[in-house]
């Protein structure tokens, strides 16, 4: 076995639960080991792993797709290795552990990537297995979790007993589990319920309270997010500095285009885009009415070659929408890269199980704008869909998995900016191309704007130029985010270190990168050739893409 092939199946074994996403099916029934024997045993695992490629890594060169996929594998063991070593992850953030045992039965429940039967039975063995893994994750957290991040988690807990009470039973009825079958996912179901509970107690009772500095990641480890895994070599200092200019010059820019439009400003262009939605009768349309004229779009202006690639706007499932609300539940989850399903199912908010003014607001929250920036645009056309479609098809081994959605975040952290710059990126250029009203070309202005305080936020916490309170602040008076929302901003960015920042790393890369080849092509520099390029490398690092494109 050659030491990338060792690297992968050392991948999935490890995480389980990412591989049901990916589409790797052998490991469907398990869990990963995150007690402290386990990942202890994973760390020494991926160190060996690393030693046995660095060996063969340094005399292939980057322009090599096979040289280049094993010094990403290097990079994504050098992160995954710090973070093992730290108390920011499996050692010390609950929140990891209970979105893992969430989405560890969901990825069974919701994706028909086999029947139901072995779907179910796998489902079955995770739920009984489920308690031992929640105390597993508790003994490695000896040293507790900072109180915002045990609210999350408890509040996430709260969306796992939901699934198991209400979302087992009516996926049992929805796909017809056969009687003896069910009743083994049932009895494990109240084996797994019994689990979430014990750890509810751990999070309120017994987890201890640890300081608000370990909030920070530190800048140690944040400098090693930026260079191993970002591929960035730009320094922090510089990185936050200009952010920060540009959050300035976003904000200002924001206020001037919606001042020209409107005449009180950004709220003014806020009312007007939640007044500017769907009829009840055809929200769903809506959808794929807007999906059909992106698509139309890039192809009239010759933007990218647009793949045979379906995608189906659907209702959350009913088995669970209960459980939604409370969990990381995403409604553009990417394509499995090695499941090949037929047409990939988009979930949005759903409106038939409400009534009266219940509906209206969930139209003017899902409105006109927020359909086709976020769920055509960004997520389920031009942007992560298309982007998916093309890391899938690629020679890269790593840019076909790294950037599928896991449980609480992306396979490998190295596959974010190119996965989020790209989406970002796709929607500044629909907006080039006159795909976007006024209000909504606002609405993308402030997107930017929010973006760009995501990266100031997630520099100044980790460094610890920013306490978590200061971060909260500027989502809430800069941003305009109520304050639940700007925690829960926070919260997030203090859980995943050098995340947030990779959007505009991202974003701003490609953008770079394009006014580069267009002046080095000259006349000959074409649009959709760049792009179609730029996205057969795959889900990996924009700067490494940058530093190797010739």
């Amino acid at each position: 076995m050659t030491a990338l092939a060792s690297f992968f199946d050392s991948y999935y074994r490890l995480r389980p639960v990412n591989a049901t996403f990916t589409g790797v099916h052998d490991h469907d029934h398990r869990w990963p080991d995150w007690s402290p024997q386990g990942v202890a045993a994973a760390a020494a695992e991926m160190r060996t792993l690393r030693d046995a490629l660095a060996v063969v890594t340094p005399s292939a060169p980057l322009d090599d797709v096979t040289g280049r996929d094993r010094a990403l594998a290097v990079s994504f063991l050098d992160v995954q290795i710090a973070e093992h070593e730290t108390l920011h992850f499996q050692r010390g953030n609950p929140s990891l552990a209970i979105g893992e045992a969430a989405f560890g039965v969901i990825s069974l429940m919701t994706r028909p990537f086999a029947d139901v039967q072995s779907r179910a039975a796998a489902a079955a063995e995770r739920l009984r297995a489920m308690p031992g893994f929640l105390e597993g994750a508790c003994a490695a957290m000896a040293d507790g979790a900072p109180d915002v991040w045990r609210d999350k988690s408890a509040r996430e807990c709260t969306g796992v007993e939901r699934l198991l009470r209400e979302g087992i039973p009516r996926w049992i009825a929805v796909d017809s589990i056969p009687p003896a079958l069910a009743a083994a996912l049932s009895d494990a179901a109240q084996d797994a319920a019994a689990g979430v509970a014990s750890f509810r107690r751990w999070l309120r009772l017994d987890a201890t309270s640890a300081s608000p500095a370990r909030l920070a990641c530190g800048p140690d480890l944040f400098d090693l997010l930026l260079a191993r895994g970002h591929w960035c070599d730009r320094p922090r200092q510089e990185l936050a500095a200009e952010a920060g200019a540009a959050l300035d010059e976003a904000l200002a820019r924001l206020h001037e285009k919606a001042e020209n439009i409107a005449p009180a400003g950004w709220p003014d262009v806020q009312r007007r885009l939640a007044e500017a939605h769907p009829p009840e009768a055809g929200y769903l349309a809506a959808y794929q009415r807007t999906w059909d004229a992106c698509r139309a779009l890039a192809i009239d202006r010759d933007l990218v070659s647009w793949p045979d690639y379906p995608i189906r706007y659907v209702p959350i499932p009913l088995h669970t929408r209960a459980a939604a609300p409370f969990l990381y539940y995403l409604f553009y989850r990417s394509p499995a890269p090695f499941d090949h399903m037929d047409v990939h199912d988009y979930v949005v908010t759903p409106i038939d199980d409400v009534e009266g003014d219940e509906v209206r607001r969930r139209l003017r929250a899902t409105n006109d704008g927020v359909i086709k920036l976020n769920h055509v645009v960004h997520h389920g056309a031009i942007g992560h869909h298309v982007q998916n479609y093309y890391a899938y098809q690629g020679p890269s081994e790593i840019g076909r998995v790294a950037a599928v959605d896991g449980a609480s975040r992306i396979g490998m952290f190295l596959g974010g900016t190119m996965a989020e710059g790209w989406a970002c990126y796709a929607t500044d250029l629909m907006e080039e191309n006159g795909f976007l009203t006024p209000e909504e070309s606002v609405a993308q202005q402030h997107t930017r704007a929010r973006l760009l305080a995501r990266a100031v936020v997630d520099i100044g916490l980790h460094e610890r130029s920013l306490t978590f309170d200061e971060a909260v602040a500027v989502y809430r008076d800069r941003i305009g985010m109520p304050q639940e929302t700007a925690q829960a901003e926070a919260c997030k960015n203090s859980m995943f270190p050098g995340t947030a920042v990779m959007y505009w790393l991202g974003t701003d890369g490609l953008h770079r990168l394009r006014r580069e080849r267009a002046r080095a092509e000259g006349a000959a520099f074409s649009l959709r050739r760049f792009h179609d390029r730029l996205l057969g490398f795959g889900s990996i690092p924009v700067p490494l893409i940058a530093r190797i494109w010739s």
